[in-house]
C-alpha cells in the first residue's frame, strides 16, 4: 500500500521535539516504573515524525497492508481468556494468558492508560491512530516472545527491541536513560548495557510483530514462531538475571535508580 492510500487525518498538527518535556516525564518514571502513562508522554514528546514513518514501512509490506485493511482491534481478543485457554500448551497464546495472569494485566489496561494522555489531546479515527494503537495492544505479546520479564531491566530491554523493530527516539531515550540509571546501581558481572546493545540487535534481525496476523500466532507453537519470527534468545538479559541471583538480588526489586 502507498503512503498516498492511507488515511492519515489532514488536520494533525505538526509533530515537535520537546526534550524538556520528555525529561520531566522521565523523572517521574524513575521514581515509580509502574507509573505506564509516563511512557506514552515520552513517546509523544520525543518521537517527531517516527510514527508516521513506522507506519508508511508497515503499509509497503504485504503483511502490513492486510492488517490495515482488516483493521482488527485487540485487545477483546487478548483478553478473552476463555479462547486462549483453551489453546495447546506450547502455544503462543497459552503462554500470553499465563504471564498476563501471573502478573495481574489485561490488554485493556494498557489501553485505559494510554487513553490518560490522549484524552488531553484530539483524538484521530485513521490509520495513523489505528497503527499506534496496534504497537501499544501488541506490547505485552512481545513480552511473551522475546522471554524479557516485566523487572526494570527486562522492560528496559524489550523497548530496546521493540526500538530495532520500530525506531523510535522516545523509545530509545526511555530503554538508554534506564538502563544508564540501572548501571550505577548493579553490579559490574551484569553488564546492564549489552541488555540495552542485544535488545536493539535482536529487534532489528526479528520480523516485525506488529505485522503478524496475531489470532493466528496465537495459535502457533511458542518455539516454532520464534524461529520463524527470528527472535533471538536474549543472551545478556539471561546472563545479568544470573548475575542478580546469585548477589542476593530479586529482579523485580531492582528499581531504574537507588532508593
Amino acid at each position: 500500500m502507498h503512503r498516498s492510500e492511507l488515511n492519515i487525518d489532514p488536520s494533525r498538527p505538526k509533530t515537535r521535539m520537546r526534550p524538556l518535556k520528555a525529561l520531566r516525564h522521565m523523572k517521574t518514571l524513575i521514581a515509580d516504573k509502574e507509573d505506564t502513562e509516563q511512557v506514552f508522554h515520552i513517546i509523544e514528546a520525543l518521537s517527531g515524525d517516527a510514527l508516521r514513518r513506522n507506519l508508511y514501512r508497515f503499509a509497503e509490506t504485504e503483511e502490513g497492508e492486510a492488517a490495515l485493511k482488516e483493521r482488527t482491534y485487540l485487545p477483546p481478543r487478548l483478553d478473552d481468556r476463555g479462547w486462549l485457554r483453551e489453546l495447546p500448551d506450547n502455544t503462543v497464546g497459552a503462554a500470553y494468558v499465563k504471564f498476563m495472569e501471573r502478573e495481574g494485566l489485561t490488554a485493556q489496561g494498557l489501553v485505559d492508560e494510554s487513553m490518560k494522555m490522549r484524552q488531553r489531546y484530539e483524538d484521530y479515527n485513521d490509520d495513523l491512530s489505528w497503527y499506534a494503537d496496534r504497537t501499544r495492544d501488541t506490547h505485552d505479546l512481545y513480552h511473551v516472545l522475546t522471554g524479557y520479564g516485566r523487572d526494570a531491566l527486562g522492560e528496559a530491554s524489550l523497548l530496546a527491541f521493540t526500538h530495532g523493530q520500530m525506531p523510535s527516539r522516545g523509545v530509545n531515550f526511555i530503554s538508554y536513560v534506564g538502563t544508564r540509571e540501572m548501571k550505577k546501581h548493579l553490579p559490574r558481572e551484569a553488564n546492564v548495557m549489552e541488555c540495552y546493545r542485544e535488545g536493539k540487535r535482536n529487534g532489528r534481525a526479528a520480523k516485525t510483530i506488529a505485522a503478524e496476523d496475531i489470532m493466528a500466532l496465537l495459535r502457533e507453537p511458542l518455539e516454532e514462531a520464534r524461529a520463524r519470527l527470528n527472535i533471538a534468545k536474549p543472551v545478556a538479559y539471561r546472563n545479568a538475571l544470573r548475575v542478580f541471583d546469585d548477589a542476593g538480588m530479586v529482579a523485580t526489586d531492582i528499581q531504574v535508580a537507588a532508593e
